[in-house]
């Protein structure tokens, strides 16, 4: 997603050649990424020439909202505290992360009590 989101539109190719510059990953893995997250909505395709090209179908906020929740739900059984847990006790979790986490975590207590 994150490379269709940077590029705006991309082939399976495109994103296959991009992911190989970091790891070794097959081209049919990717397809099938690809073609999953077109199943859930995340991205649409349309016919060029002989490939299709995708592009988001949501925002990435959006997408990133919904990937988190079904995380969330899969793993946690819908409850967010055990991963927030894990988060502020993971040592890659920098003092800036927990400080914009406290930060966040005040705000919507703010936002929960105003009228």
């Amino acid at each position: 997603m994150k490379i269709v989101w940077r590029r705006g539109t991309a082939t399976v190719r495109d994103v296959y050649e991009s992911l190989l510059e970091s790891r070794h990953i097959a081209y049919t893995t990717v397809m099938t990424m690809m073609n999953i997250l077109e199943g859930k909505g995340y991205l649409k395709k349309d016919k060029q020439d002989r490939a299709y090209l995708y592009r988001p179908a949501k925002p990435e906020r959006v997408v990133i909202g919904g990937m988190v929740r079904e995380f969330v739900n899969r793993v946690f059984d819908g409850a967010a505290s055990p991963l927030l847990v894990h988060l502020v006790h993971d040592s890659r979790l920098s003092e800036r992360d927990r400080r914009e986490l406290l930060k966040l975590i005040d705000q919507a207590g703010k936002s929960e009590g105003a009228p």
